[in-house]
């Protein structure tokens, strides 16, 4: 049985059976924005929750009731003012260790200017960077980025297929 601690508007605490402590959390998007003459799309922005500058994909959390292809082509436009046709290449939870979270992660095809509002309290940079240097700096500690971004950059340098 699950009892809740926290109730928030993006996760919830619960503890289960008096024993597990479990992060129940909104479902995400993330974005792998490709082109072979700039690179690979990417997100600067500080996060406080790790208080550092990160480098990520387009990403961000899906909505109730819509599904993750509407949230990812939201996302892609609030972000980086941009849609396109998108392939689902794969979807995977975060930590379950502790949270449900699922991210699913989407390649764009065909890139093309698309009219979106970002979020009032987003500060992002839009940066293109080549893929195998941005990959070479997260093994030597000197990037920071999130685990869908890492999936994102295995799929991008053609580590994963």
């Amino acid at each position: 049985m699950r009892r809740y601690v926290y109730q928030g508007k993006i996760l919830s605490l619960a503890i289960e059976d008096e024993h597990w402590e479990i992060v129940e959390h909104k479902d995400a998007v993330a974005l792998l924005v490709q082109d072979p003459e700039r690179g690979v799309l990417f997100v600067r922005q500080y996060r406080p929750a790790v208080a550092a500058r990160t480098l990520e994909i387009p990403a961000g959390l899906i909505e109730p009731g819509e599904r993750p292809e509407s949230a990812a082509a939201r996302e892609l436009a609030e972000e980086a003012q941009l849609g396109g046709r998108l392939e689902r290449l794969a979807e995977f939870y975060v930590s379950p260790g502790f949270t449900d979270e699922k991210t699913y992660l989407f390649r764009v095809h065909d890139p093309r200017p698309a009219a979106g509002t970002p979020d009032a309290d987003e500060d992002l940079e839009i940066v293109w960077l080549d893929p195998g240097d941005v990959l070479a700096g997260v093994r030597a500690g000197s990037v920071q980025v999130s685990a869908a971004t890492l999936i994102g950059l295995l799929y991008a340098t053609g580590a994963a297929r």
